[in-house]
Formats: structure tokens, sequence, C-alpha cells
């Protein structure tokens, strides 16, 4: 099966440069018939790679939901084991149970004084502020303005 480019030279090849006269019209028709289906087949083949990936990012939403449910009945069991264990040690043949000390800083920064805090600053660029300042006609280095053609397929 030939290339859409393939097609394309053949449709130019049908046609006299010079006159812009018809050739040969039932082979550009039948040109013209193959790159129409050619062009339909790459738009469904968008359309069902834009299907599956809607259908994979819904499965992963799922699978996010039930990843969270199972990490957070983890972590309620095992807070009820700790506290039946009362912080001893448990062990049978197929798992054992122990406790290690660990120390950590709780902190309530609402009441906690700044000289504790560390600066952390972040710069975001504010597109809708430079898109307007240039459609003013203002020149913003590293930013330009882009009319970008963007492809619908129903």
């Amino acid at each position: 099966m030939p290339t859409l480019y393939e097609i394309d030279s053949a449709v130019m090849a049908c046609i006299d440069e010079e006159t812009g006269e018809i050739l040969d019209e039932e082979k550009l028709n039948t040109l013209i018939m193959e790159r129409n289906r050619k062009l339909e087949g790459v738009a469904l083949w968008i359309k069902n790679l834009e299907s599956d990936a809607a259908a994979i990012k819904t499965e992963r939403n799922a699978l996010d939901k039930r990843m969270k449910s199972a990490e957070n009945r983890a972590k309620s069991l095992r807070e009820w084991l700790k506290n039946a264990l009362k912080y001893q040690p448990f062990e049978t043949a197929r798992v054992r149970v122990s406790f290690r000390k660990s120390e950590s800083t709780e902190i309530d920064e609402s009441v906690l004084d700044k000289k504790w805090c560390r600066e952390n600053v972040t710069y975001i660029p504010d597109k809708t502020a430079i898109k307007t300042a240039i459609k003013a006609g203002q020149t913003i280095a590293g930013a330009r303005l882009v009319v970008n053609q963007n492809i619908q397929i129903k």
C-alpha cells in the first residue's frame, strides 16, 4: 500500500504542471479516493488511541482509589495491632512483630516563631499576564505569542 507522500506525488503526476490540465482523470479520482481512505484510517486510529488513553486513565484512577483504600486499611490495622499488643513483641512461625523507638518533631505552624522557618520561594510564569502584555505590544524576553491550529476529530 503506498504512503500518503507517494499518493500525493502520483496525484501531482496526473496534472500537467504548465497548464494545470488533468492528464488522467480516472487515475486521479482513484488516487484521491485512496488518499481519503488513508486519511480516514489515520483519523480513526487517533480516535481509537484517544479512547484507549481515556479508558486507561479511568482504570488508573480506579486502581489509585483501591491502592489508597488498601494503604489506609493497612494503617488502621497497624494501629489496631499496636494497641492489641501493647508494644510487646509477638512472634509465630510465619510472622514477627517488634517495636523500635524513633524520634520526630511535631510542629504547630500557627504558633511557631518565623525564626525557626526556612524561606522557600518559587517563581511560576504568569502566562495570562504575559499574554496580555504581549497583545498590548510589549516585548518580553523569553516569551512569545504562538498561534496554534488544533485538530479536532469527532
